[in-house]
This record gives structure tokens, C-alpha cells and sequence, in this order.
């Protein structure tokens, strides 16, 4: 064979290898409003950044038949390209070809990019289309599945791990996703779940479609395993480098920064009055966040889900930071089950990646009920007072109403090592609110008392005015200032600015235990 025969072969092979399952099964596919694996990755990274890897790689399986089945690339797509010019690693399953099944030689091909990632610091991004294992198989598909959970583990707080479900995510392959750091589904064309509807119409006689069962919908608003929705695969694509721009590359690199033309002494008149006179009324804490970010913008993680905390990704002064906020136009701010692990995980995230936290709150408690109590709120709630204890990022918290009892304590207070407390001049601190301090510090006397509601209304406006102020948590210095609403962007900035070569650590251990 000569040289130009030998090139050829080359090129045939590519073109083998660039073909996946060929026109028809991809034009399928876009029959389904799917992208192919291919276009996913082009549209993904910038362009003509894409550098394939194992693009020649064939399965080594002899049974059923597989022996005559051979595809170049094995039915992933696996490489490194850039995001906005910084290093990425990618891998895209294309159901084309086996239905996207895992094998024992693409298992490989992943495990190999995970590892370089690691040893250049760059995020690992996962476009998830497949039918599962490759039953043809055995154990050998399974075992590669371990050698991937084993490095999502390893790997995690070391660089972000993202995940793009973008088709089928079934039974073992769905916990790869779930240990990575966010999670994105497409509504109507992409699923997870561990058993499928077949399987449970068996077991438990219950019938469920695939996208009831485990479609975006479901897991963006009612279990809490996704944190995006997309409409459709380019807005998740566009998701995944929007979300990218606001995190470092890996655990020893700052935040990206941008450029801010927004001024950083920008005030907002409109934030004085934001707060109800009425302690009881609602008012959307969103508001707030858009008012002091760069530019209004907040870029929203778990939207969908446990609405009473609002958590996601805003810059100052074009810096990044992470943003906790309770939500008193939702169950009204109160901290619950859903809302603790939503926004433990999200703190816990910002942590692992040097992504400084701000927090709004105002927050009445925890929600009361037996649900809650049954469903154990006590080790749930103890989940987000863990990941802000540990958390050693710049922390910054600001109260601009409520902030009662245990709940006041958990969300980023002074006590559990927050840098910076502020208080608007509406924050209320106390172990509960007016009414119910009133009716156990003065239960016998409402008791005895000919008037009781009189009596009881008077001594609730002699607690709101003695307690329920910001001014006795400043004169103790577990705030330190009471600020004006509107001058709430700049001091975060000169606080953040001040933060910038912070550095602190927790005592030396393997790691906590924290309650699960």
C-alpha cells in the first residue's frame, strides 16, 4: 500500500467514523426535534475549536451477533474544544449508533477525557443521549459505568461537571448526572428515571408515561434532580455556556470577570419602598436581586423548584457571586425541606469553586406541619446551616425583613462565620414574630386581662417596637451597619472589594459528615 493509499484509508475511515449510524437514523432524529451528537458539539464550543479524541475506537464484543456490528467511534463522541476561548472536555453519546449504549470501549473514551480534564483544570461537559448499557455486553458495560461514577466523585469540587440530558437517561446511567454539579433537560424529548413506566406498571400496577415519570417538567418542578429546563437543544446548549461564564475552570481558579460599565455607586430609589409597611405582605425578593446585579441581570438556578428560596448567578462590578435569597412572595419565605437541599447544594457549589455568596434574607422560620416534621425538616433544614458554616468564600448577608428564630441563624448570620451583616432599617431579628413572642411571654396576664385583644394588640406594638428592629442586633454587632436600601449595590461591592484576599479554612479532618 502506498502513501496516497494509506491516506485514503484515513480518510475513509473518518468519514466512517464522522457518519455515526448513518443519514437516516440522524434525520430521525431531527424528526424528533433532536440535534445529532455532532451538531450538539459544534453548536456547544467555539468555533473550529473541536479536537476529537478516540474518534477510531470499536467495541470488542464477539456476541449476538455484534461481531459484523462495528462503528468507528463506538457511538460516543469524545474531545476537548473552548467555551468563550477557555479549555472544555466533552462527550456526546449518538443514539445512532447502538442507541447511544454505553460500552466497555466507550466507557474508556470518557474515563480518558475525565482524566485529562483534571490534569488541565478544565470543566467536564456531558451530552447525554442513550439507550443505557449495552446489554450485548454483560458486566463488562456495567463495570464502565462504575469506572465513570468513580471519577464524577472524585472529581467533584475538583472541576465543574455538567450534564446535558438530552434524550433518554435510564437506570444506572442516571447517576453519573446525578453526582455532577448541574443537571439540564430538554422539555419533550428528554427523560430520566431508574425503572421505566413498563417496569412499574409490573411491580406497583401504576400506570405513567415516560415524560410523567421522568421528563423536564418533573424534574425541574417536582423532585429537584435538574436545575435547567431548555425548550429545545440549541437553548440547552446556550445554557451550558451561559452557565460556564459564571464559574471557574476548576478549584484553584478565580470566578471569570468581566467588564462593568454598570456604576458601581448606581442607587435605586425604588428599593426604599420595597418592603411592605405590613410585616405580613408579600413582595418578590427577585426584584431586589435584579436591582443591585450588573447590568439587572440574574441568571436563575433551579427556577422551577422550591420557589420559597431563590438561588443562581449574578456579577458585581463584573465579578461573579452566588445568590441565596429566602422568597416572601412564595409560602412566604419560609425554610422547608425542598428549599434547605436546593440551597445547601447551590452553597456548597459556590464553596468548591471560589464563587463569593451573597444572601438576602427574610425568612419567618421553618415551615411548621406534620409533613415537613415526617419528612425530617430537622436534618434537611441542618443541611443549609452545614454548607454555610463550611463555606469559606466571601460571605455577605443582608436582612431586609424577617429573620426569626433558628432560620435567622441559619441563613449566613454573623455567628456562623459570615465576613459582612447587613441590615435594612424594616429588619425585624427576634426569636419569633410580635404575635406569637406575645402570646407565651404574656400568656398569664392576656389570660387574667378583662380586655384581652386590647391588651394583646398593645403589648404586640410595644415587642415590634423594642425587638422587631435591626438596632439591637447592631448595638450587639451581629450586624454591622444598618444601611440605607437603596445604597445596597454599593456596599456590596466595597464589601466584596474588601473580601477579594480573604482567606480562611476549616480545621484539618478527611471531611464532615454532613446530615443526609
Amino acid at each position: 500500500m502506498n502513501l496516497e493509499q494509506k491516506l485514503e484509508e484515513l480518510k475513509k475511515r473518518d468519514r466512517l467514523a464522522a457518519d455515526g449510524g448513518g443519514e437516516q437514523r440522524r434525520e430521525r432524529q431531527h424528526k424528533e426535534g433532536k440535534m445529532s451528537a455532532r451538531e450538539r458539539v459544534e453548536f456547544l464550543l467555539d468555533e473550529g475549536t473541536f479536537e476529537e479524541t478516540d474518534k477510531l475506537v470499536t467495541h470488542r464484543s464477539n456476541d449476538f451477533g455484534m461481531a459484523e456490528q462495528k462503528f468507528y467511534g463506538d457511538g460516543f463522541i469524545t474531545g476537548y474544544g473552548r467555551i468563550e476561548g477557555r479549555l472544555v472536555f466533552v462527550f456526546a453519546q449518538d443514539f445512532t449508533v447502538f442507541g447511544g449504549s454505553l460500552s466497555e470501549t466507550n466507557a474508556a473514551k470518557i474515563v480518558k477525557i475525565m482524566d485529562l480534564a483534571v490534569k488541565m483544570g478544565a470543566p467536564v461537559i456531558g451530552l447525554n443521549d442513550s439507550g443505557g448499557a449495552r446489554i450485548q455486553e454483560g458486566v463488562v458495560s456495567l463495570a464502565g459505568y462504575a469506572d465513570i461514577f468513580l471519577r464524577n466523585t472524585l472529581y467533584s469540587g475538583v472541576v465543574p461537571q455538567i450534564s446535558a440530558i438530552m434524550g433518554p437517561c435510564a437506570g444506572g446511567a442516571v447517576y453519573s448526572p446525578a453526582i455532577t454539579d448541574f443537571i439540564l433537560m430538554v422539555e419533550k424529548t428528554s427523560y430520566m428515571f431508574i425503572t421505566g413506566p413498563d417496569v412499574i406498571k409490573t411491580v406497583t400496577h401504576e400506570e405513567v408515561t415516560k415524560d410523567q415519570l421522568g421528563g423536564a417538567h418533573t424534574h425541574n418542578e417536582t423532585s429537584g434532580v435538574a436545575h435547567f429546563m431548555a425548550h429545545d437543544d440549541a437553548e440547552c446548549l446556550s445554557m451550558v455556556r451561559e452557565l460556564l461564564s459564571f464559574v471557574p475552570s476548576n478549584n484553584l481558579d478565580d470566578p471569570p470577570r468581566r467588564q462593568c460599565n454598570d456604576p458601581i455607586d448606581r442607587a435605586d430609589a425604588a428599593l426604599d419602598r420595597i418592603v411592605p409597611a405590613e410585616s405580613n405582605l408579600p413582595y418578590d425578593i427577585k426584584d431586589v436581586i435584579h436591582a443591585v446585579a450588573d447590568d439587572g441581570y440574574f441568571f436563575e438556578v433551579q427556577e422551577h423548584y422550591a420557589k420559597n428560596i431563590v438561588v443562581g448567578f449574578a456579577r458585581m462590578k463584573g465579578c461573579s457571586v452566588g445568590i441565596v435569597a429566602n422568597q416572601p412572595a412564595f409560602l412566604a419565605g419560609t425554610l422547608d425541606i425542598n428549599a434547605s437541599t436546593k440551597g445547601a447544594r447551590f452553597v456548597r457549589f459556590c464553596d468548591c469553586f471560589n464563587i463569593p455568596l451573597i444572601t438576602f434574607e427574610d425568612v419567618p422560620g421553618f415551615l411548621p406541619g406534620i409533613t415537613q416534621e415526617y419528612g425530617g425538616i430537622i436534618k434537611h433544614g441542618a443541611k443549609l446551616l452545614f454548607a454555610f458554616a463550611e463555606a469559606t468564600v466571601p460571605k455577605i448577608t443582608v436582612i431586609t425583613r424577617k429573620a426569626y428564630g433558628g432560620a435567622y441563624c441559619v441563613m449566613a448570620s454573623k455567628h456562623i462565620r459570615t465576613d459582612v451583616n447587613y441590615a435594612w432599617p424594616t429588619a425585624e431579628i427576634a426569636v419569633m414574630g410580635p404575635e406569637g413572642a406575645v402570646d407565651i411571654v404574656y400568656k398569664r396576664e392576656l389570660e387574667q386581662a378583662e380586655n384581652r385583644e386590647a391588651v394583646r394588640q398593645k403589648k404586640i406594638e410595644e415587642f415590634r417596637e423594642r425587638f422587631a428592629n435591626p438596632y439591637v442586633a447592631a448595638e450587639r454587632g451581629f450586624v454591622d451597619a444598618v444601611i440605607q436600601p437603596r445604597e445596597t449595590r454599593k456596599k456590596l461591592i466595597q464589601a466584596l472589594a474588601m473580601l477579594e484576599t480573604k482567606r480562611d479554612k476549616n480545621p484539618p479532618k478527611k471531611h464532615g459528615n454532613i446530615p443526609l
